[in-house]
């Protein structure tokens, strides 16, 4: 236990990144409202600055209800190749000061920095320079909290935002989380919290003072789960190079859609992304799957597997597309409202090699995804794609 209070645990959260990097490139949205989403009636916020929260707007919101929180604030389309050029940035900065950096998202990351100590200074001084690093080097602000262990680390990020800095040391963490509302504990949520609240429990403090067996009552088998969280124990290790297990990109369009030719294009569009994000990190994948969401908000995926893996555009988008042809033969007339393509069974391209003989993609269009790769990465993504993504656009 001693020895898991010794540990350093860093969490890294960028400050509205999305709607920071657009101030960033644009100066003159300084001091307005900035929601960043789709724009279409079904579009929803993927991150609002500081200025459009005070009016309410915040991620997941849908977007007809920003606008009517928020007429004035300026909206703007995600620009995720941006994002993600500027997130390589701020992990670049990371990868000064720890190999231990567990990724969560473009704008959010865990560090391990137990075995930098010694070299770039305590805790507070560690966190500072890594905050003053991201500033210099980025021009964005980032909230940062240090504790020993991930639960602390994370509550102490969002302690104090925007441009926070809060450390947490371990014979402080009864005062910082008792006072803390109970739906801070991650897992409990709109569920779970109403039922604690009739028993009297509000805070975190009071759910550690409550007896086991009355906890037990509401939160079952994880009631001590949900104890152990309540006194600051988390023994989660910082896992760096979590790979992922699957890549995927969906749309929801703004109004449903029967044509075939049109659906047919976003599929074409996402098979390119999903390959280009393979391709990126040298990854191939051996299963492709479509999810279809009907105009009665009806779900469904189909998957198929193939007999070599792949990361090709066109391997991944024949395949795609014959999942989807199968679908739209058993529903004729049903139009679409979400269409999503993705892959899994990913392996590193080196070890998911094939002899020439079994490859499914054929030298000419590997060819064509080098290039296609090449000046997406110059010129940012969607600078060159198929014809039949652009009659798509076009229309």
């Amino acid at each position: 236990m001693e020895a898991a209070k010794q540990r350093a645990i860093i969490h890294v959260d960028m400050d509205a990144f999305y709607a920071a990097v657009e101030l960033l490139d644009d100066p003159s949205l300084e001091g307005q409202s900035v929601i960043v989403g789709g724009l279409g009636p079904r579009g929803v916020v993927a991150t609002a600055n500081y200025e459009a929260r005070s009016f309410g707007v915040h991620s997941a919101l849908p977007m007809g209800r920003a606008r009517r929180l928020c007429p004035r604030a300026r909206f703007i389309r995600p620009r995720m190749a941006r994002y993600r050029q500027k997130s390589a940035e701020v992990f670049s900065v990371f990868r000064d000061f720890t190999p231990l950096i567990e990724g969560l998202s473009l704008d959010e990351a865990f560090l391990d920095v137990t075995g930098s100590l010694r070299l770039f200074g305590e805790r507070e001084e560690m966190g500072r320079r890594i905050k003053d690093r991201i500033q210099a080097d980025t021009g964005l602000t980032a909230s940062v909290g240090i504790a020993h262990n991930k639960f602390l680390a994370k509550l102490a990020s969002d302690a104090d935002k925007p441009d926070g800095l809060v450390v947490v040391r371990p014979e402080q963490v009864q005062s910082f989380l008792d006072p803390m509302p109970i739906t801070r504990l991650w897992g409990i949520g709109k569920q779970t919290a109403p039922k604690l609240r009739a028993l009297g429990i509000l805070t975190i403090g009071q759910l550690r003072n409550t007896d086991m067996s009355i906890l037990r009552q509401v939160l079952g088998n994880r009631a001590g789960h949900f104890l152990d969280l309540a006194a600051g124990l988390d023994d989660r290790e910082v896992a760096p190079g979590r790979p992922d297990k699957s890549i995927s990109h969906e749309v929801t369009f703004d109004n449903d859609i029967l044509d075939r030719v049109e659906l047919l294009a976003e599929l074409q569009r996402q098979a390119e992304a999903v390959s280009r994000r393979l391709r990126a990190q040298q990854l191939m994948a051996s299963t492709v799957v479509v999810k279809i969401r009907d105009s009665s908000f009806h779900t469904i995926t189909r998957s198929r597997s193939m007999r070599a893996c792949s990361n090709s555009t066109q391997t991944l988008y024949k395949l795609a597309r014959a999942l989807f042809e199968r679908w739209r033969n058993e529903h004729q007339g049903t139009a679409v409202r979400l269409l999503g393509m993705g892959v899994s069974g990913l392996q590193e391209s080196s070890v998911a090699g094939q002899a020439a003989g079994d490859r499914l993609d054929k030298p000419a269009e590997r060819e064509i995804d080098r290039v296609f790769d090449q000046i997406n990465q110059r010129y940012g993504d969607s600078k060159i794609t198929h014809g039949q993504v652009l009659r798509r656009k076009k229309d």
